[in-house]
């Protein structure tokens, strides 16, 4: 049941890597709350992208190879990058409940905390089933 999670989420992250890095100023325009953190700066998006490109590397390496501790690897930056969106949030935002927290909690949070749960939990009996 984790193995298909690992590889979802993996695809996600390569997708969202790849149009970083391709479109970087799509990419800032169209994902909601990023132009309000800063003005656009190619280089920092691209940066973004090796980590999410990264990720998605490890995530589908653990869950092709059965290998835990890439997975856990995998699902270790989105996580941290999640825990940096719910302090920003909280902190700075004064915890609204709007459309980017909505875009925060679909395409951050979620994603990630279901990575580490599948990362945690796959076994190899899966190949089996």
């Amino acid at each position: 049941m984790w193995r298909p999670v690992l590889f979802l989420i993996a695809a996600m992250n390569a997708g969202n890597a790849l149009t970083m890095w391709v479109m970087p100023h799509t990419w800032y325009d169209m994902v909601p709350g990023v132009a309000m953190m800063g003005p656009f700066n190619p280089h920092f998006v691209r940066d973004i992208a090796l980590a999410f490109g990264m990720s998605a590397a490890a995530l589908a390496w653990g869950a092709l190879r059965l290998d835990r501790t890439a997975a856990i690897c995998g699902a270790a930056w989105p996580c941290l990058h999640a825990l940096f969106h719910v302090w920003i949030w909280a902190i700075h935002r004064g915890a609204p409940f709007d459309q980017i927290a909505l875009v925060n909690l679909t395409g951050i949070q979620i994603p990630a905390w279901l990575a580490l749960a599948a990362a945690l939990n796959f076994t190899r009996k899966e190949t089996t089933a």
